[in-house]
């Protein structure tokens, strides 16, 4: 029998026959390496824990507290749940179950929808299947082998799914128990080392996110390796409930959305103030970095959208219109427009860089299943931004936009940020050649800047490769909210010149960037993270006046105008309810600042302050606690709260 060499770190190599289980050799070199083990890596690539070794490996134990470890518990957590789901409700077709963001979901073709009842019953019997501990076993089988068992067991569209393997491509399924279900894995070894779940909620889903396919039932879950760490998710769960934009933005009379135009939100005055404010303060970051910012048209011939490469690539997600005979496209991003304004008049190598902004609105089509509050929405804005310069300049101008990046998050509290390299997608525009340049160009520049980094191969957008920013909330989860692309592609397509100093004509680079991102989206995802305890800068309201009783309303006015003339946004509230019930009003609508004014601050000429987290704060002059809070606000700070 073949001998094989296999390394595992720490350890001296050791040869083994071919087909000796991955487990077995961590059994026989080091028992102790078999503790919490979920899977294995092979070369590199995960494995199935008992997957036999049929050449030189080396070996790395892949365990339950790990993130791979964590991703192939909640996958398999996900076939016990199918298990269960067909157990109980044998006529269920299964279709796809993969593993998300510390959750799990499966989908299944049912007649009804599930109930609560069905939950428990389902992770019952999910529990049930826990304690049989049933090994799982994958198969490897040939295309006619897959059709036939599932064809045999009624699964139509697990034959739709491998209909589309090409012939002689591996197709594996996994069984345990009774249950066998069509996937790639790997999977945990065992049904009894998922001990630590919960199931969440159910929901509609189109088959393959298509609104013309059958709709099926959605079940989410969520699993951990330990009882404490599942507890403390459930927790994070409960909050993201209380803190969720659409409940927010309904109590804090934010925003709200139409059947008339859906999709789009429609932004109330108080929601309106937070949106002009972001958008103000992105334009003092414009005007200390030398940005010109224009107005673009929304409306534009589809010769624009088929030159830019969106009518072949992107054309699903825009919205069309015929006038006449011509058939025209709503814009569903700015950065065709703005090679026109750059195309409008000829540029020099002494013109260059240009940075373009434009705040105009942006729609797309979005399948009405993805749709969610503010953070995926069919007409939006964003803080956008094209930057046409030469390649020399690229450097300079990422460093200047990693600057820029600092200083836009800086007043908003975001935890930590994990940066992500994406690259070429099978559908690409351009050279690869071109791909291969700006890609180098982005990685020694992330290098060159010491910044840890992600690759996604195949997510970069189709006109270049990109580096994505994923900030995370106070709810530990991670949003990608800013991006930087590099794109070689647009100006070949649109032929873009300047004069360089040599006389002849180069190509420049174009950078896609914005930082905020969608400002609906960024909105959203804030007001989860702040909870809607806005800070001062940002807040609708900012100063509420409450007079103790009418003798001192006369004085509760003037003290509102001296807020007002100094530009705060205030309001008065003389409501004849008592104080107390006032300033529990004011706290619900996470006002930040309480003036209660009556006889002794009218003689006094002062007011009573009340900080939202901070308490009753005693007597201040008005004018000193004008100045201290107009500080607070170009500041840009949030008052320390208090332990």
């Amino acid at each position: 029998m073949k001998e094989i060499t296999v390394t595992v770190p720490g350890h001296n190599p050791r040869t083994y026959p071919s087909g000796t289980p991955a487990s077995e050799v961590f059994q026989d070199i080091d028992p102790s390496l078999t503790k919490n083990a979920f899977a294995v890596k092979v070369n590199g690539e995960l494995r199935d824990w008992n997957r036999v070794l049929e050449a030189d490996s080396e070996l790395e134990v892949v365990t339950a507290n790990s993130e791979e470890g964590h991703h192939l518990l909640l996958h398999s957590t996900a076939h016990l749940m199918a298990q269960a789901v067909k157990e109980l409700f044998p006529d269920a077709k299964i279709t796809i179950g993969p593993a998300i963001e510390n959750r799990f979901y499966y989908d299944f073709d049912v007649d009804q929808s599930f109930s609560e009842e069905d939950l428990a019953r389902i992770e019952k019997r999910m529990r049930e299947l826990s304690d049989e501990d049933l090994y799982v076993e994958r198969r490897v089988l040939s295309k006619e082998e897959a059709i036939k068992l599932f064809g045999d067991l009624g699964e139509t569209y697990k034959l739709e799914m491998i209909d589309e393997f090409e012939d002689g491509e591996v197709i594996s399924a996994y069984s345990q128990g009774k249950f066998i279900d069509l996937c790639r894995g790997p999977h945990l070894p065992s049904t009894g080392l998922i001990k630590h779940f919960q199931l969440l909620n159910t929901a509609g889903a189109y088959w393959r996110g298509d609104e013309n396919n059958p709709m099926l039932q959605r079940i989410y879950g969520t699993a951990f390796p330990t009882g404490e760490e599942l507890e403390g998710y459930l927790e994070l769960l409960r909050k993201a409930r209380e803190r969720d934009h659409r409940k927010l933005g309904k109590e804090l009379s934010l925003f709200m959305f139409h059947r008339y135009s859906p999709g789009s939100p429609f932004f109330l005055p108080k929601g309106t103030v937070i949106y002009n404010e972001l958008v103000r303060f992105i334009r003092e970051l414009y005007r200390e970095y030398h940005y010109q910012e224009v107005i673009s048209p929304e409306i534009y011939d589809v010769e624009l959208w088929k030159t830019s490469g969106h009518w072949d690539l992107f054309r699903d997600y825009m919205y069309h219109v015929k006038l006449g005979k011509r058939d025209f496209g709503l814009k569903p991003m700015n950065c065709p427009a703005h090679t026109l304004f750059y195309s409008s008049e000829l540029r020099s190598y002494r013109d260059l860089p240009i940075r373009l902004a434009d705040f105009g609105r942006l729609h797309r089509s979005e399948k009405a299943g993805v749709i969610s509050g503010l953070t995926r929405v069919r007409s939006f804005s964003q803080d956008d931004s094209h930057i046409f310069c030469t390649r020399k300049q690229v450097a300079r101008e990422m460093d200047s936009l990693l600057e820029m990046f600092e200083k836009a998050f800086e007043p908003f509290g975001f935890e930590k940020t994990e940066v992500v390299l994406s690259t070429r997608p099978e559908k690409a525009l351009g050279d690869k050649e071109l791909w291969d340049e700006a890609e180098t160009l982005l990685e020694k520049i992330l290098t060159e800047h010491g910044i840890d980094y992600l690759v996604e191969p195949g997510e970069g957008a189709f006109y270049g490769p990109k580096i994505d920013f994923n900030v995370r909330d106070a709810l530990q989860r991670y949003h990608q909210l800013s991006t930087f692309q590099l794109d070689l592609t647009l100006p070949e397509r649109f032929e873009l010149t300047y004069v360089d100093e040599d006389g002849r004509d180069k190509r420049p680079v174009m950078i896609h960037r914005a930082l905020l991102g969608s400002l609906e989206r960024f909105i959203g995802v804030y007001i989860e993270h702040c909870g809607g305890d806005f800070p001062l800068w940002l807040a609708p309201v900012q100063v509420v006046v409450l007079p103790v009783s009418d003798k001192s309303s006369d004085y509760a006015m003037g003290v509102k105008q001296k807020l007002f003339d100094a530009g705060l946004r205030v309001e008065i509230d003389s409501r004849p309810d008592k104080i107390g019930a006032r300033i529990r009003q004011a706290e619900l609508q996470k006002v930040n600042v309480m003036l209660i004014v009556g006889e002794a601050e009218a003689k006094g000429q002062t007011v009573s302050v009340r900080r939202r987290f901070l308490g009753d704060l005693g007597q201040k002059k008005t004018d000193t606690l004008i100045r201290q809070l107009v500080a607070e606000i170009e500041d840009k700070r949030r008052v320390k709260e208090s332990t």
